[in-house]
């Protein structure tokens, strides 16, 4: 009657073109070859979710009478993909994260999300143009206390898209401004934004965005001066509130400031860095500020491995590695450090983990993630092994986050994302079963053709 009840459920969802198949509370994939992360591949094994949760895994699990059991023998079990960066599941957002140069042109524009500038605003009629900011008090392209969580929406059509290329987690960031806002590690799945969020707030999103010179900041050196003084008006900030909270008696209490309060919640920024020269000055800049920072970018870090790993410093590799303009001028000679770094990009990973850096991958605006998959296997004909870069698509992005106890590997206790391939992950021809999310599984939606409309540029 069980088996009845569930292809009955099963054909319901065909008919209404619904991916999510209704399971029962116990799943068992066997006599599979399982890819945990963190050992060896285990053959003919056994992976059983309960739930919700991954209960056991191995090759001699004991599979319960009421499991819903799944032959695994073409299949191959993966933790489900990680994207350490992006704007997954925020309606109207361009594809990716920024680009790491700090002057992506789609995220120019100041935030709409920003502090008001003061002054009235008239009932009838459009409101006065603002003023331009004269310095880091105006809080210019600053909304740190925006958070993901509270943009997610559990329909945006990035969701399926990204569970179809095999992802099941996002760490996705608000990207515009300064001070873009806060970040939420979300799984790719569920009725409502609240069932999504697996940790939040994830850390500050920082760009190095050049205004107009007309206004503050309005060059490079600007931005950082208006970063440093924002991050030392907030330990100025935090101070006189504990101050206050200890002898609130005679003493005049501190004016709430909702921008210095989203960057103290914060427990990490992030920090653009392309080029090894801006990946030393971005760990100069957090040791200054006395920060904990995860660097983003990163296609030149085969140039500042070691010193990534002197300082402990973990680095987010973006994933669309640096080409030639598709509509540029074809008689245009490129620079000699410009093909240099097309070549060598992507031998960066290599090089991270041949010194012991902390890496993790981003889709870092690529039209689909399906295309991610590709990117990957540049890195791999470059040096890194298929081992290394599964984990930077699944462990090590939860462990820089502090959220490894929870997700990123198949073992016991942990959240049950996982993806179910025909193959070698890394294959070209091989395609993406299923998903598990949150023991719950989705069918990959039908392939689209990508928009022809410009993609999110990351400079280079």
């Amino acid at each position: 009657m069980r088996n009845t009840i569930l292809f009955y459920l099963a054909a319901v969802g065909c008919l209404t073109g619904i991916s999510q198949a209704e399971v029962p509370g116990v799943i068992a994939i066997r006599n599979t070859r399982i890819h945990t992360a963190t050992g060896p591949p285990i053959q003919g094994g056994t992976v059983l979710v309960r739930d919700g949760l991954i209960e056991a895994v191995g090759a001699n699990v004991a599979i319960p009478a009421d499991a819903w059991v799944i032959d695994g023998n073409s299949l191959t079990v993966y933790p489900g993909l990680i994207d350490a960066l992006s704007r997954w599941g925020i309606p109207g957002a361009p594809s990716g994260a920024a680009g790491a140069g700090g002057r992506t042109p789609s995220l120019d524009a100041p935030s709409p999300l920003a502090d008001p500038s003061p002054g009235p605003v008239p009932i009838l009629g459009p409101a006065p143009a603002a003023p331009p900011a004269r310095g880091p008090e105006d809080r210019p392209s600053n909304s740190s206390w925006v958070r993901a969580q509270d943009l997610v929406r559990a329909t945006d059509r990035s969701i399926a898209a990204a569970r179809s290329a095999g992802f099941t987690t996002s760490v996705t960031y608000p990207a515009s401004g300064i001070f873009a806002g806060q970040g939420a590690v979300i799984n790719l799945a569920g009725d409502k934004p609240g069932q999504m969020v697996v940790a939040a707030p994830a850390g500050q999103y920082h760009s190095l965005t050049v205004r107009s010179f007309s206004s503050f900041p309005g060059s490079l050196m600007g931005v950082i001066a208006y970063i440093r003084q924002v991050y030392l008006d907030a330990d100025h900030y935090q101070a006189a509130l504990k101050a206050y909270q200890a002898n609130p008696r005679g003493s005049r209490r501190p004016a709430y400031d909702r921008a210095l309060e989203g960057v103290l919640e914060s427990p990490r920024m992030l920090l653009p860095a392309t080029r090894a020269v801006e990946i030393d000055r971005m760990i100069r800049f957090a040791a200054e500020l006395k920060r904990k920072a995860v660097l983003y970018g990163g296609h030149e870090s085969y140039r500042a491995a070691d010193l990534l790993k002197k300082t402990s410093t973990p680095i987010l590799i973006d994933l669309r590695w640096p080409e030639r303009p598709r509509e540029s001028d074809p008689e245009r000679r490129d620079s000699l450090r410009t093909l240099e770094l097309r070549e060598k990009a992507p031998g960066s990973p290599a090089a991270l983990a041949k010194a012991g850096v902390a890496f993790a991958f981003y889709s870092g605006g690529l039209e689909r993630p399906a295309d991610v998959r590709a990117a990957v296997r540049k890195a791999i004909t470059a040096g890194l092994s298929e081992e290394q870069a599964l984990r930077a698509l699944t462990l090590a992005a939860a462990e820089i986050y502090g959220v490894g106890d929870r997700i990123g590997s198949i073992e016991p206790g942990k959240i049950a994302n996982l993806v179910i391939t025909g193959g070698s992950l890394f294959d070209e021809s091989t395609k993406v079963k299923f998903v598990l999310i949150d023991g719950v599984k989705y069918d990959p939606a039908p392939e689209s053709t990508p928009p022809t409309s410009s993609r999110t540029e990351a400079i280079q």
